[in-house]
């Protein structure tokens, strides 16, 4: 019977990735209890390591060499300081191999082979690895050699045409998404990934190459307005834009101005109304709290969600000369009674005094040995009965290399004084 008290236990991750994608999906692995050894670069690690301010602060408040950007990517991971580039340390590389099931880098396409490093020459060393590469354009293609950053990604795989205001609208214009989703995507997409090709080789003994790419995941990532272009805007030559915090499918759904605070400053929450129930709920709870007449959920421009989309124009004018005549509080209240989808557009610090978010155990406490009590988001995971690991990320670079290397490869004291001398490790 399987009784481990991690889904991962027993499975070991060689992670030569850097950044966001790659460690995204290695610090997923490593949640679920796989052992992720991270591979950096004697001297410089993981660019991450030096994004920053912010920093973490020590005991005493003076920042420290900790980015908080790297402690948010890389939690769970133990590593280790190798030269990829010299031949002793692709050497190491390929005993390490020897007793992992899962490998990712997210170098360059043909970097990996001129190491000797690529999935061909491993999987002859290991048949059963589950080798992912994570880069811009994928492993083929005419884009393939060409560097792929996730912010150039949001813009050619169609996102930024998607987000900010309508161009007719003050403020019009692309608009980047604030975190790096591509990136982020991409990791997720990642994990799945090497979660299938993991059970596929524990049942066949045959590993695979996962050939991930981050505009491959933009594009999937379009959704319905990917689906909407394809099935329809292709033929009509109407193509999806940009339209604010409005959707392009559902009306309405999206952010409402409403009366202002006792300061004067403007106050905004969403409606995300998204059946014809919804709506009639929603128009009652309007008619309510002003007392009068609205009849909108039983006019026919505007009972059915093909035609409120059809007669956007006339409606959410509508809507809004109501909504500003109450307090954002007054209408959140009323919506929730009234089972209206609706919410706050928070800032960060009231996301993380959110009652739900912190019932959820959202932020998680660690002991680090420059600060006794760190902060940072934890894993949304929830599992029954393997629970995530929570450790934060090592804190210096080749942290566990010896450890490792004794471990793995019973490397002795002085052939790791040797490696050291020659600069293969740290």
């Amino acid at each position: 019977m399987f009784n481990s008290s991690h889904s991962l236990d027993g499975i070991r991750v060689l992670d030569l990735s850097r950044v966001l994608a790659g460690p995204w999906c290695t610090q997923n692995l490593g949640d679920l209890g796989a052992d992720v050894i991270k591979v950096e670069r004697p001297g410089s690690g993981d660019d991450t390591r030096t994004w920053g301010p912010p920093f973490l602060p020590d005991a005493d408040g003076q920042d420290t060499d900790q980015a908080a950007y790297y402690l948010g990517t890389n939690r769970n991971k133990r590593a280790i300081a190798c030269d990829i580039a010299s031949e002793q340390g692709q050497a190491l590389i390929k005993q390490l191999v020897t007793h992992c099931h899962i490998f990712v880098e997210n170098f360059k396409v043909g970097d990996m082979a001129r190491y000797g490093l690529d999935f061909d020459s491993l999987k002859a060393i290991n048949p059963a690895l589950v080798y992912c590469s994570i880069t811009g354009f994928g492993q083929s293609g005419p884009y393939k050699d060409r560097a792929g950053y996730d912010y150039a990604i949001q813009g050619m795989g169609g996102l930024m045409s998607l987000t900010g205001e309508r161009d007719d609208l003050p403020g019009g214009g692309p608009q980047k998404v604030g975190v790096a989703v591509a990136d982020l995507f991409t990791g997720m997409y990642a994990t799945v990934g090497i979660l299938a090709a993991l059970r596929f080789a524990e049942s066949s003994g045959q590993g695979q190459h996962i050939d991930m790419a981050l505009l491959d995941t933009q594009v999937a990532m379009l959704a319905n307005l990917g689906a909407n272009y394809l099935v329809s805007g292709k033929q009509t030559g109407r193509v999806p834009g940009r339209a604010g915090n409005a959707h392009i499918n559902i009306v309405p759904y999206q952010v409402f101005e409403t009366l202002s605070d006792e300061q004067g400053h403007a106050q905004y929450m969403i409606v995300a109304v998204g059946n014809d129930g919804q709506f009639a709920k929603f128009a009652h709870v309007l008619a309510t709290t002003i007392g009068e007449t609205i009849d909108w959920a039983t006019d026919p421009r505007y009972a059915s969600n093909a035609n409120r989309v059809r007669h956007r124009d006339t409606l959410v004018p509508a809507i809004e000369a109501v909504m500003r005549l109450r307090s954002k509080a007054h209408w959140l209240a009323a919506f929730e009674t009234a089972k209206v989808p609706c919410g706050p557009i928070n800032s960060l610090d009231e996301v993380f005094d959110d009652a739900q978010v912190q019932s959820r155990d959202m932020v998680q406490h660690w002991k680090h040995a420059l600060n006794p009590d760190v902060a940072l988001v934890a894993s949304p995971l929830k599992l029954s009965v393997t629970p995530v690991v929570q450790r934060h990320a090592p804190p210096t670079l080749g942290q566990h290399t010896t450890e490792v290397l004794q471990e793995l490869l019973s490397l002795s004291a002085g052939e790791l004084a040797a490696l050291r001398a020659n600069g293969v490790i740290a």
